[in-house]
């Protein structure tokens, strides 16, 4: 995460859409959340407590953001992650929209859908002290391979 808690505006997306063309892609409460920044309600998120290994994706357009090892349980009501897979995968935005509340706004780097925001100094147990705190809805889970 940047210290000032922000990308450089000059770092554009590589996916680009129209409205419309998200529409198509999305249903409208993953268009809400994943394009108009909005919120999916607290422990209903099919990741919340998913255990499964593998990497989660942007549900958007596919990316891979971040890793089942690194989430953890916060109890927040929404899947938590200590770190993305890569810094260059999610991008970083000042979110005043709670007044007297900033927050850090967490998007994907590929397509600038809205994931979640990222939290830090919570005392969580944890490599880096930080709390991504993503959407269910705007993830998918590809599961690791097992043996067989």
């Amino acid at each position: 995460m940047t210290n000032e808690n922000t990308t450089p505006p000059d770092l554009q997306p590589g996916l680009v859409l129209t409205p419309d063309q998200w529409r198509q892609r999305l249903s409208d409460e993953e268009y809400h959340v994943l394009r108009e920044a909005g919120t999916e309600a607290p422990f209903v998120g099919e990741y919340t407590d998913a255990t499964t290994e593998g990497v989660y994706r942007c549900r958007a357009c596919g990316a891979e953001l971040f890793r089942s090892t690194h989430k953890f349980q916060s109890s927040c009501g929404w899947p938590s992650f200590y770190a993305p897979l890569a810094e260059d995968r999610v991008r970083y935005l000042t979110d005043e929209s709670l007044p007297g509340r900033p927050r850090t706004e967490v998007r994907c780097a590929r397509c600038d859908s809205h994931l979640g925001h990222v939290f830090a100094g919570e005392g969580f147990d944890t490599p880096t002290d930080l709390r991504y705190c993503i959407n269910s809805i705007c993830l998918d889970l590809d599961p690791a391979e097992t043996d067989k």
